[in-house]
């Protein structure tokens, strides 16, 4: 089996610098700007937390401006995602979900008005476009379906001391309640599959 891992998208902007301010605004990690001759230039962007990356940039798409529209952003808490994309300047929509409550229709067909009444997994949506209207569509994951996960990334080094801290207590309860307070000396095979687990792994 080959892995076939999508890791860059190409956004098609008609104003490099103005596009590398609001990436910049929005905090994400810019990994590239280069400049070659003919007007060429590539910068990288890439989300907190993220295994994919954005490219804008000149000779780089013959796409027209603002034409992407298919971007998605995954978030465990989107009324969390919101706060900070409005804290960053950018201009999101209201959250919404879907009136079939599987996936969002295009535009605003089937658009209900706030999250999922469950905040069911997968359910509920919101937008924001840069400045030429690429759009972006954020989805609350809170728990994966099976086989999606494949790898953990961990957005900080604070947000891997917390899921250490978690795995601690719960091995802590244990090997209290299942081990009669013996010392584990698989313990980090433990804290791997608690840790595995916590993050929607599977196997």
């Amino acid at each position: 089996m080959v892995d076939f891992k999508v890791e860059i998208v190409v956004l098609p902007v008609s104003d490099v610098d103005r596009a590398k301010a609001f990436y910049n605004g929005l905090g994400w990690r810019e990994d590239v700007d280069y400049t070659g001759p003919d007007d060429f230039r590539v910068v990288h962007f890439t989300p907190p937390g993220s295994a994919a990356s954005i490219i804008i940039g000149s000779g780089i798409t013959e796409a027209a401006a603002g034409s992407s529209h298919g971007v998605h952003l995954v978030v465990d808490d989107i009324e969390a995602a919101r706060a900070d994309l409005v804290a960053h300047g950018a201009a999101p929509s209201e959250i919404f979900h879907d009136a079939g409550g599987v996936f969002h229709h295009a535009g605003t067909v089937a658009r209900v008005p706030g999250p999922h009444p469950d905040h069911q997994s997968y359910g509920s949506f919101l937008t924001f476009s840069d400045p030429d209207g690429n759009l972006f569509t954020l989805q609350e994951v809170t728990q994966r379906r099976p086989g999606r996960i494949s790898h953990v990334v961990y957005g900080s080094a604070a947000e891997l001391e917390q899921a250490l801290r978690d795995a601690a207590i719960a091995h802590g309860k244990h090997e209290a309640e299942e081990l009669d307070g013996k010392y584990d000396e698989n313990w980090p095979g433990w804290y791997a599959a608690h840790m595995a687990e916590a993050a929607g792994l599977e196997g």
